[in-house]
């Protein structure tokens, strides 16, 4: 028994050290070297500061609006909703968020809905939508704001993020960014 319960010891001693100290250091260290030092990608606009980086929560018809969040946009208590693509009660939610674009844009069939217009991410922060998603916004956003459509669509353009050295991801576009821009027409 002295033989295996000493080193099973020793080993729990220097996993702690190093999952509970060394490791942390070593994130902490890399996260120095990111953009605000690991805390966020921070935007002053309007006398407002926001995080880039976290989704918002933006809603109105003269806005883009963002991916849904099963956290309500809360950064602290990040996470999806644990509900299943069966569950009656979920199910009932996304047909809720489809209803509800539907009524605020009504030149859009529920088959050209972007699915990310529509569920959850799984951390519930997504501050991304696609251009397809972005797009499909367009004819109402220029309706309520009285600007021409291929001025929108340009915004659209100038703030899709390609994919990481061409080939590694999805096409984005950050919300924010999209709404900010709006701002400044």
């Amino acid at each position: 028994m002295k033989t295996n319960i000493f080193p099973a010891i020793k080993l729990t001693i220097v996993t702690l050290i190093f999952f509970c100290v060394v490791y942390p250091a070593i994130v902490w260290a890399i996260a120095q070297l990111a953009p605000n030092n690991g805390q966020g990608e921070v935007v002053t606009a309007n006398g407002k500061k926001y995080y880039a980086n976290v989704g918002q929560k933006f809603n109105e018809d003269r806005f883009f609006w963002s991916r849904p969040s099963a956290v309500e946009y809360n950064a602290a208590g990040s996470g999806g909703s644990n509900k299943g693509p069966s569950n009656p009660e979920y199910l009932g939610i996304v047909q809720a968020r489809i209803d509800t674009f539907l009524v605020h844009n009504p030149s859009v069939s529920k088959k050209d809905i972007p699915v990310e217009l529509v569920t959850a991410s799984g951390s519930g922060l997504d501050p991304d939508i696609s251009p397809k998603a972005a797009l499909v916004q367009v004819k109402r956003i220029a309706s309520v704001r009285k600007v021409s459509e291929d001025k929108i669509k340009q915004i659209i353009d100038s703030n899709t993020e390609k994919p990481l050295i061409g080939m590694f991801g999805p096409q984005t576009v950050n919300v924010l960014s999209l709404n900010l821009a709006l701002e400044k027409l």
